[in-house]
């Protein structure tokens, strides 16, 4: 293979970030078993995002793992104005949050794993509050897309 100054360079499909990474433990008849536990977020920031988590033998088979998952369970979001179109609450669990429209030039007022979820699906203008008791970065991803479920393409909902 003749390497060139001018070679391709590999284009991914998906922005990815790992939320949260974890070694778990299982006992069994000899003594414990280690492995590790990813969650991973994938979106291409311009209305698609996922969510996976998988465990894995070791760190990277368990992200490669994580990000097929969340490769099959995508979620495509409608924007109107570069925000969306109706303020929305929603439940996980513990976790509940607000996402709320915001104008043009606000940018992403949020925190924590909310603010990864809605920064990898592309919406630029958007407030969101974590209201829940929980500080559990799983669940308050899963309430966002929870929430985000509202603004699904193909469905079409009216403001509560």
């Amino acid at each position: 293979m003749v390497r060139t100054k001018f070679a391709k360079k590999e284009v991914k499909e998906y922005d990815q970030r790992v939320l949260e990474l974890a070694r778990v433990t299982r006992v069994v008849a000899g003594g414990k078993r280690m492995s590790f536990r990813a969650t991973v977020l994938i979106g291409n920031r311009k209305g698609k995002v996922g969510l996976g988590i998988a465990k894995g033998a070791d760190v990277t088979q368990a992200v490669d793992k994580a990000v097929n998952q969340a490769k099959k369970d995508m979620l495509e979001i409608t924007t109107s104005n570069d925000t969306i179109p109706f303020e929305v609450a929603a439940k996980y669990s513990a976790a509940q949050v607000i996402l709320k429209p915001a104008a043009k030039g606000r940018g992403i007022v949020a925190g924590g794993a909310v603010r990864w979820v809605l920064m990898l699906a592309g919406i630029p203008n958007i407030s969101a509050k974590i209201i829940g008791r929980t500080s559990n970065a799983i669940n308050n991803a899963r309430a966002t897309f929870v929430a985000l479920s509202y603004f699904e393409k193909n469905k079409h909902y009216t403001q509560r």
